[in-house]
């Protein structure tokens, strides 16, 4: 049997030992609007393995009506919905509380451990389905009283040139990301609703991890236990109509893990080929942006030998702060440090 047949039992009796895997979406390795503690892992490896994850985005599931009918509406062939997504609509349960997100997982990586670091190398982020939803309506985003109906909008891509035709004359170009990559959170804030994003990860809507970025996030169980979901071909930062164009994606994603190296981690890190990124989340805004400050002046003063009032100042210079994620009750600010305030071996 493939991987790519495999079902959940089989997968959890065969732990993968650093061989390509393929992980598919289908109901027994899904969670709905939920991320857990020590749930029946869906897949089990080892650190450094590589696996390819099955997601699919809530979108045409969450709206009360067949899969097929919401995109049905908007000229989307029955044949062209995904399979997963009529699956999960049919068979899965989403618990009362629990919010809208379909996460596939959780991951158990062996030899990761509470006081860990899990690197999560992302090597790709490929396309299912070539169109994705942006909605928003009363109360939603963040400015809630600006529409009074909602609006759906169904938007075609096209793969072969790499763009969101959002209306005739506009085309946005796509950037493909997982806006939501988790562990599990620590056994008093677990489940967590998926909505809100936290230490552990989960809902950033971080825009800048796409192909080729790494993230890095503390772990707070035995096995880290990973969960990804909540796909984004493209979204500006700040997500603030409260939609992205929300997709069915496959990410690439190499799992590492670093003994000890989380315990001193307060929120999640990141970096590509061009910045270090270090986050603030928190109910308030302005305290969300505060907190990105102190990550990166502690950084600045780890990795480039700075003092406190050094590593403040030149963070007010050269580090830009943007607001990552605007809505889902938790807000997330994210400083940009360019690689090239550092020295060369940081």
């Amino acid at each position: 049997m493939s991987p790519d047949d495999a079902t959940s039992e089989s997968l959890r009796a065969t732990p993968a030992r650093g061989a390509n895997v393929h992980l598919r979406s289908i109901p027994g390795n899904v969670s709905w609007g939920l991320i857990t503690a020590n749930a029946p892992p869906v897949l089990r490896v080892a650190s450094g393995a590589t696996v390819r994850i099955d997601t699919v985005s809530q979108q045409g599931i969450t709206a009360g009506i067949d899969p097929v009918a919401f995109f049905g509406e908007a000229g989307i062939d029955p044949e062209r919905v995904l399979d997963d997504v009529k699956q999960i609509y049919r068979q899965v349960k989403r618990e009362p509380g629990a919010g809208g997100h379909v996460l596939t997982g959780p991951v158990y990586i062996d030899g990761a451990h509470p006081g860990d670091m899990l690197e999560v190398r992302i090597l790709d982020v490929e396309f299912r389905i070539d169109y994705g939803v942006n909605n928003s309506g009363p109360g939603q985003g963040a400015a809630p009283e600006l529409l009074p109906a909602v609006a759906r909008n169904i938007i075609r891509v096209d793969l072969a040139r790499g763009v969101a035709m959002f209306s005739p004359r506009i085309e946005l170009p796509l950037a493909p990301f997982m806006g939501i990559m988790a562990v599990a959170p620590p056994a008093a804030h677990a489940p967590a609703n998926s909505k809100p994003p936290g230490a552990f990860g989960g809902n950033m809507d971080l825009k800048v991890l796409t192909r080729g970025a790494t993230l890095y996030l503390p772990v707070f169980q035995e096995g880290a236990q990973f969960f990804t979901g909540d796909g984004h071909g493209l979204q500006g930062d700040g997500e603030v109509n409260g939609t992205a164009l929300e997709i069915s994606l496959t990410p690439t994603l190499q799992f590492i893990v670093h003994a000890g190296a989380g315990r001193d981690m307060r929120w999640p890190r990141a970096e590509d080929r061009d910045c270090h990124y270090v986050m603030g989340m928190d109910t308030s805004l302005d305290e969300a942006a505060r907190l990105a400050i102190v990550e990166s002046v502690k950084f600045l003063q780890q990795h480039a030998g700075l003092s406190a009032a050094e590593a403040y100042a030149l963070t007010s210079l050269g580090v830009d702060f943007r607001i990552g994620e605007a809505v889902n009750h938790v807000k997330m600010v994210y400083g940009a440090i360019p690689k090239r305030l550092l020295p060369a071996h940081a």
